[in-house]
């Protein structure tokens, strides 16, 4: 059981109910940061671990059974089916925009008015949103233009292709190579641009790609 699996199940638990991971804290009676991406390693890069208690509460907030989070854990299916509310309109915005102030909240879920609509595919995470690439480096398989459904709630593995944004406010679409405690690498499609690799504490968020247009 990693610190990153129990933080990841956290979010999933918040997004299956249609919340933010504050708002999922704020439910539980928690302080409204509890659960911030920036409180889940102390100043010096130490991993913080959520409570016992914390868990409790958020459990007894949803009404979700201890099973149900321990499959979260496990890397079970983001929103299951039965409870899914999907959605055929996302937000969307370009990939070259997406870097900039105001579009994403601290969560790293769609913020601000500044985002377009697109009508594509039922996607189960109410926090799924589109992006329309820009750029070279994930040729063959994304060409510019070509617009992507990304899902904050979904479960990220090696091999996944994700959408990543630093602390630089860069926001690049990757392959996922390895990530460990301490680093995450990712690999571009295009043979022509380098593999890249950050401390994982550079890396706000990853989300993982779950769509693409053809």
């Amino acid at each position: 059981m990693r610190h990153d699996e129990i933080w990841r199940a956290i979010d999933t638990l918040a997004a299956e109910r249609g919340l933010s991971p504050s708002a999922l804290a704020r439910q539980a009676g928690l302080d409204a940061t509890s659960f911030n991406p920036s409180k889940r390693r102390t100043a010096d890069g130490k991993l913080r671990w959520p409570s016992t208690e914390s868990i409790a509460k958020i459990l007894d907030a949803t009404g979700a059974k201890l099973e149900h989070f321990s499959a979260l854990v496990n890397g079970a299916r983001a929103i299951p089916e039965a409870r899914a509310k999907g959605r055929s309109r996302l937000p969307l915005i370009g990939m070259a925009q997406a870097g900039a102030e105001g579009f994403f909240d601290d969560g790293g879920y769609p913020a601000g008015a500044g985002w377009d609509e697109v009508e594509l595919p039922t996607v189960a995470d109410v926090h799924a949103y589109a992006l329309s690439i820009s750029g070279e480096s994930m040729l063959p398989v994304y060409r510019p233009g070509d617009t992507i459904i990304v899902s904050p709630a979904a479960p990220v593995r090696q091999g996944d292709r994700v959408v990543v944004r630093t602390q630089d406010e860069a926001v690049m679409a990757k392959l996922l190579l390895r990530r460990t405690a301490g680093q995450i690498e990712l690999g571009s499609l295009n043979p022509d641009y380098p593999d890249l690799r950050f401390s994982a504490r550079a890396v706000l968020w990853m989300h993982r790609i779950v769509w693409a247009s053809q």
